[in-house]
């Protein structure tokens, strides 16, 4: 019953893993569009409400099965060279190819989509730190910390320590989530709700999205950065909390229960996340948004990006580039063997 339990857990968060692959692709496709085409900037706040704080949490919700012993520092090595490589790569093609301009070019500085690889890593180590705590005061912790790192004077970017904190909440909820407690309300019933709550949240973004500070949905600045110099600025990202855990919530009208070839295709979601960010630089660079002034072909901007999205999920894909994306750190292992080894001689002596 428990294995069974499980397994549809794992289908349903493959599933949503999938679709939230597709809105990061499409979110990214789309922003050089947001500021001439209003339903473009409608799809996109309403995306930037609820993708990044799902992805977080479904994240942490795959956690449980690899966070502690070896396995746990193995994926840790791992998500640290898939940092350096990546931020190598995209560093090196940035100054030679794409030549983008007031990008800062630093291991300490992730490289956009980056910061989640830094992050991931640090919330693995967070938890850690916390895993003799209680789920609920793990949580408590993690919001408050969200809350109080935005009055730090500093720039929240560097060692992506604004949205290591301020998704923190996200990845230990997604740890502790039980899928048995979502399976017994998401029925018909409520994914009908849900529908129409979604609904609401893409109308709000259409009616009030341009009063929100693009900050806040991308939680990588401070209050002072955005402008926000007031003692009660953290009551905005409680706010801002609520806000996406309703749109979250909402979201999961859309994510089908059974498993189909998108479960799939929700296993190799890391390879359209790394790579997918050269398509949108050379995109970027190529005259492609000059000729889109319409809805009409803004749509079609959308089509390619869910297409690519299924490109990059091919199994061919990961067959390919496997020895980037999943590096392997068994040498990186031999090498701490080796150092626990020679630490262990020199105490003897």
């Amino acid at each position: 019953m428990t294995n069974t339990a499980n397994q549809r857990g794992e289908t349903f968060f493959l599933n949503l893993r999938f679709l939230l692959i597709v809105c990061v692709f499409v979110g990214n496709a789309i922003e050089p569009l947001i500021a001439q085409i209003s339903s473009m900037h409608t799809l996109y706040v309403w995306i930037f409400t609820f993708h990044m704080p799902l992805f977080v949490f479904v994240t942490g919700y795959f956690a449980k099965s690899n966070l502690l012993g070896q396995p746990g520092r193995k994926l840790m090595l791992q998500i640290g060279l898939q940092y350096v490589i990546f931020q190598s790569l995209y560093s090196l093609l940035d100054m030679t190819v794409f030549r983008v301009e007031h990008i800062r070019h630093s291991f300490f500085a992730p490289y956009l989509l980056l910061w989640f690889l830094a992050s991931h890593l640090c919330w693995r180590l967070l938890l850690l730190a916390m895993n003799k705590w209680t789920p609920l005061q793990q949580l408590a912790l993690s919001i408050l910390l969200g809350v109080l790192v935005g009055y730090l004077q500093i720039d929240g970017l560097w060692f992506s320590l604004s949205r290591t904190f301020v998704y923190l909440p996200f990845f230990i909820g997604g740890y502790h989530f039980s899928f048995a407690f979502l399976e017994k309300i998401l029925t018909r019933t409520t994914r009908l709700y849900l529908l129409a709550l979604a609904g609401a949240v893409i109308t709000a973004a259409a009616l009030w999205g341009n009063d929100l500070e693009a900050g806040w949905l991308y939680g990588n600045m401070t209050y002072g950065q955005m402008g926000h110099y007031e003692w009660h600025a953290g009551l905005l990202r409680l706010g801002l909390y609520a806000l996406q855990f309703i749109a979250g919530f909402a979201f999961l009208s859309f994510v089908p229960l059974q498993e189909s070839r998108m479960t799939d295709l929700g296993r190799r979601t890391l390879y359209v996340f790394l790579l997918h960010g050269f398509i949108i630089r050379i995109a970027a660079i190529s005259p492609l948004y000059d000729y889109v002034g319409s809805p009409e072909a803004a749509l079609i901007v959308i089509a390619g990006a869910v297409l690519l999205t299924l490109l990059l999920s091919h199994s061919l894909v990961r067959k390919w580039t496997a020895p980037v994306i999943e590096p392997s750190v068994q040498w990186l292992l031999a090498i701490e063997r080796r150092a626990l080894r020679q630490m262990g001689a020199a105490g003897k002596h």
